[in-house]
């Protein structure tokens, strides 16, 4: 591609976006065919005169848009394009199964696979609710929602709050939910081409769905206590991130909860390089741990996002998030951008759920019917390396040599549970290895499915390898 230059007189946005964006129209008119070699980013910086790293961030965008691949010592290149056939075999090819799970759990299969908040009778009292909204505001559900009543911010201060941490309403922004929270936060602070740090293990679709929209990962590891301040600060200072995404209380799916002196120690790391932080506290709202939040140590750049989905119902999509008054305008923009807009129906019945007192009520009914289910855990596996927390409706197994994550997955779904492999949980590539499951425990709707399928897990750890087979 001796005489190829990119056109960068039109379009906006930073100079490594136009570079991605020109490229990118190139490859779709064909002008540079699939197969074909991108210059060499020193040599395309010096032609266009910028900086080889504006080069590489332009080239990285195109990598996560699926457009290029790119090799150290080879270079860059085009990646071919689907054909339609092609995509419609792709998407023909399993269309019950997103991500590493199953959208639809195959028959006579136990959903060992969800976390959502179990059933403890929610049905009659939503419906209830729905029903009396719907007649209170009949022209509010018939028009799209264009103001947000006091009440919904009020339940939100509500229900974010937790041991002494107490939001301001001028922090508050109603969601469709806490992943529809986190992401209008990403959408809104950061720009195509940011870092966000990841743990390697954690609830990996917020990692998926930033890639989406052109953030870059950046890992950061932990240990037996959580997240490591020290690598924290080792990545920041390397990769210079936008903001950093973590669970420091029950994190998904290690149980792993940070001690105050780890959390002050992050807030400090993300002051000094300016990393905004948004701290998803969806399971710490069922545990009774007295820790501060980490948005007590770092309040002028901590986001709290937090939700109804685990400890009353998942199906309503409740969700808030409280950030520095400051911010909250932006997340709201995009928010709206990115779900269509709040509906007044959902946001309606989720205030009133959390104002009435009824979620709270939900919530404690949900953790006693969880401890049941905790407890034929502890009880069956017992002698195994399993990490349990009260109130939290999941469990962290560490498999025994030689059983490796993704076939002791694959045994379980032989043996009619679906439980989640460690892939399921990694942000990014990851080198690191934990021979891990997750299983939840909240949704079967009978403890005695329950103790069948914790059974089956014990019974594929007794008998270890030797007593699985596969003839696929």
């Amino acid at each position: 591609m001796t005489n190829w230059l990119p056109d960068l007189t039109t379009g906006s946005g930073p100079l490594y976006q136009r570079l991605a964006d020109s490229i990118e129209t190139d490859i779709d008119r064909g002008v540079i065919g699939a197969g074909a070699k991108l210059p060499p980013q020193r040599d395309l910086a010096y032609d266009i005169g910028t900086t080889v790293g504006t080069v590489g961030r332009a080239y990285q965008l195109l990598r996560e848009r699926g457009l290029v691949s790119g090799e150290v010592g080879r270079g860059t290149y085009v990646l071919g394009q689907r054909s339609d056939d092609t995509t419609t075999d792709l998407l023909a090819s399993d269309p019950h199964v997103e991500g590493t799970r199953y959208i639809d759990a195959p028959r006579g299969k136990l959903r060992f696979d969800s976390t959502a908040a179990p059933d403890i009778g929610q049905g009659d009292i939503v419906a209830d609710v729905l029903s009396r909204t719907a007649q209170d505001h009949p022209y509010e559900i018939s028009s799209y929602t264009r103001d947000f009543p006091d009440r919904w911010f009020e339940a939100g201060c509500h229900w974010l709050s937790r041991n002494s941490f107490r939001p301001s309403r001028d922090g508050i922004v109603p969601t469709l939910g806490t992943h529809a929270a986190v992401m209008a936060a990403i959408a809104a602070l950061t720009t195509p081409g940011d870092y966000i740090i990841f743990e390697h293990l954690t609830y990996s679709q917020i990692s998926r769905s930033a890639g989406l929209i052109g953030r870059r990962t950046a890992l950061v590891t932990s240990d037996d206590e959580g997240l490591d301040p020290e690598d924290f600060e080792r990545v920041c200072a390397q990769k210079h991130p936008k903001m950093m995404f973590l669970m420091p209380t029950a994190k998904n799916p290690t149980l792993v909860t940070l001690s105050a002196p780890r959390r002050e120690a992050i807030a400090r790391v993300a002051r000094e390089y300016n990393v905004i932080l948004i701290e998803d506290d969806l399971y710490g709202d069922l545990t009774d741990d007295p820790t501060p939040l980490l948005a007590e140590y770092a309040p002028e750049r901590t986001i709290v996002a937090g939700g109804l989905s685990k400890s009353v119902a998942a199906g309503v999509r409740g969700g808030w998030l409280a950030c520095p008054p400051a911010y909250r305008h932006r997340i709201r923009v995009a928010h709206k951008m990115l779900t269509g807009g709040l509906p007044f129906l959902l946001a309606e019945v989720c205030s009133r759920l959390v104002l009435s007192g009824q979620a709270s009520e939900m919530r404690k009914r949900s953790i006693v019917d969880i401890n049941a289910r905790i407890a034929i855990v502890r009880k069956t596996l017992a002698g195994f390396d399993f990490k349990a927390v009260d109130n939290v409706p999941f469990v962290w197994l560490t498999l025994p040599d030689p059983w490796l994550s993704g076939t002791f997955k694959n045994a379980c779904l032989e043996h009619g549970v679906l439980i989640d492999d460690e892939d399921e949980f990694k942000a990014g590539r990851s080198e690191q290895v934990f021979h891990g499951v997750r299983f939840g425990v909240s949704q079967p709707s009978r403890r005695e499915d329950i103790a069948g399928g914790v059974g089956v897990i014990r019974r594929l750890l007794d008998e270890g390898r030797a007593g699985y087979d596969s003839f696929s």
